[in-house]
């Protein structure tokens, strides 16, 4: 079958084609020091993320925060962190970033603030019933004395979503919400006052120069509290991972919210971009938020959350197309992020979907045997038409860093889960740029990173495989490349082609460029004839492709 989600004929914008890096700012680049990656780090780091070939960057919040969930606490949302930098440092990077021909989309975290923003300390003061409280989710609590929560939902992070408050007078209170950690309380959607401060923040980054956001639980801003407790998770076996009846997501009020959002990009002169971190049923849902006048992009979980099966990524594959076409809408393809365990750690397991980090412990994993799926997996994700999102160090084939000592992990779901989940902050190691030992070029000679860098990172290095024909970053470049040059990656145009093998996925883009991905145990011969662009096994040659491996070819 031929799928083609946008005509032929029309330019695409660019963000349609994109590939885009995220930033984790305080894991990539250190320009000061102090151990902690920083707005000059980034700066230092454009010509590797140009020569890389990725078209923008996403950064994670610089926002000024107290640091309790990584920034994810915002504090002013138009501000800069003087961890991180300033606003005129900001302004220097958007400036030299166009200059090099790359786009930077900044992290809005719309759902909650810090519970030291000064709209929440407003709101303690002011008591039951103010204004101030009418910007947050205030309830009273249940029974006689209302010493208990007002519903039984639980947070993200671990524990109870809800926390009581002492009242100005000394006497216990209400209870506010929040979905993740308490010093990050939910902010009240229903309130106009809230929806103007984020309009006008959307203004403000957007005058600096930001060409985008990403949408932190964008899903998730309204909630339905006549649900008493959170449903249980559905069936793995279904390949959904969101209840189609959550009461935190996926609610009446997001899609009126994001035409106003989308107006106000589209204004900009010129026009900015919305994409959303969505987490929804299905794919029919997920089309919703990207009908024409609402966000350009949403990140697709399914294929990130899929195991390295073949029928379950078609499966996610042809459920995407065919929801997404009747809304004219783009794909953006994930395998990583921020909050997941690294794809090489992931793929090296029995159980290689997304699983609980508590799951995981104990589980063997083969690194070798994730690198070489992890590498396939890449020319999959670059294949397919739409955006391409990649994580920081993918590229140089990163594991999962799970022996930090438990003093130093600072992700709240340590804390949050009573020290039974040891948190993200394994896939947030700082990265390893040159050198033999820590700070692993990461920061000044001297530097100690905010985590440990594991030693054995040396061979890992950017500039150890900058020299390595073969390496993962050798890979990448050649793949990033031929995708912005050759014009069989160009258009919209899919179809799956070969099908004789169930363990095999093999589909035909442009000018009869195809891409064929192994997931089997036995090698899989390319057509007679096969004109070989690029191998995730480190050869150019025409012959069988073994089992974790991926080829891009010409057809003959």
């Amino acid at each position: 079958m031929t799928r083609t989600a946008l005509s032929p004929t029309a330019p695409a914008p660019w963000w349609r084609t994109a590939v885009i890096y995220q930033v984790y700012i305080r894991s990539f680049a250190d320009g000061d020091g102090d151990g902690v990656g920083d707005v000059a780090g980034i700066r230092s780091r454009l010509p590797y993320l140009r020569s890389l070939g990725v078209d923008a960057i996403w950064i994670t919040p610089w926002y000024p925060s107290p640091m309790r969930d990584g920034g994810y606490d915002v504090a002013d949302y138009t501000g800069v962190d003087p961890l991180f930098g300033s606003v005129e440092e900001a302004g220097a990077l958007f400036a030299e970033a166009h200059a090099a021909g790359l786009r930077v989309l900044l992290d809005l975290v719309p759902n909650h603030t810090s519970s030291e923003h000064p709209w929440f300390r407003e709101a303690l003061a002011a008591g039951p019933g103010s204004a101030a409280r009418g910007r947050y989710v205030f309830r009273p609590g249940r029974g006689a004395d209302g010493s208990q929560p007002p519903n039984a939902w639980t947070s993200i992070f671990g524990g109870p979503a809800w926390t009581r408050v002492v009242e100005p007078d000394g006497r216990p209170g209400e209870w506010y919400l929040h979905l993740f950690d308490p010093a990050q309380p939910d902010l009240e959607w229903g309130s106009p006052e809230v929806r103007r401060a984020f309009e006008d923040v959307l203004r403000t980054w957007f005058g600096r120069g930001a060409d985008g956001f990403r949408i932190d639980v964008a899903s998730g801003l309204f909630k339905d509290y006549s649900t008493p407790a959170m449903p249980p998770p559905p069936d793995p076996a279904s390949g959904r991972y969101v209840a189609p009846d959550h009461p935190t997501l996926d609610q009446r009020g997001l899609h009126a919210l994001y035409r106003t959002w989308r107006a106000i990009a589209d204004a900009a002169e010129p026009p900015r971009v919305l994409f959303g971190e969505v987490h929804v049923a299905d794919a029919g849902r997920l089309a919703r938020y990207l009908r024409p006048d609402e966000l350009h992009g949403a990140f697709n979980f399914p294929f990130l959350r899929s195991p390295w099966q073949a029928d379950r990524l078609r499966r996610v594959i042809d459920e995407t197309f065919e929801a997404l076409a009747p809304v004219g809408a783009t794909p953006s393809w994930v395998l990583n992020c921020h909050d997941e365990t690294r794809t090489v750690t992931r793929y090296g397991r029995p159980s290689t979907g997304i699983r609980d980090r508590a799951i995981d412990d104990g589980q063997p994993c083969d690194v070798d045997l994730g690198r070489r799926r992890a590498r396939a997996a890449v020319l999959l994700l670059l294949a397919l038409p739409g955006v391409a999102n990649l994580y920081q160090g993918e590229e140089l084939g990163l594991p999962e860093v799970e022996d930090l000592p438990d003093d130093v992990l600072a992700d709240p779901v340590w804390e949050r889960s009573g020290h039974t989940l040891r948190g993200r902050d394994g896939c947030r190691v700082p990265l390893p740029w040159s050198g033999e030992a820590e700070p692993f070029g990461f920061g000044p000679r001297g530097t100690r990173p905010w985590l440990p860098q594991p030693r054995a990172w040396a061979s890992l290095s950017v500039e150890a495989q900058g020299a390595d024909a073969g390496s993962t970053l050798a890979l990448y470049r050649t793949a990033l490349a031929l995708r912005r040059s050759h014009p069989g990656l160009a258009g919209p145009a899919f179809r799956w082609v070969g099908g004789e093998r169930d363990d095999v996925l093999e589909f035909e883009r442009e000018s009869g460029l195809r891409c064929a991905v192994n997931f089997g145990p036995d090698p899989f011969p390319l057509p007679a004839g096969a004109a070989v662009l690029v191998r995730s096994d480190g050869t150019g040659a025409d012959g069988p492709l073994p089992p974790d491996a991926a080829a891009w070819y010409l057809a003959r």
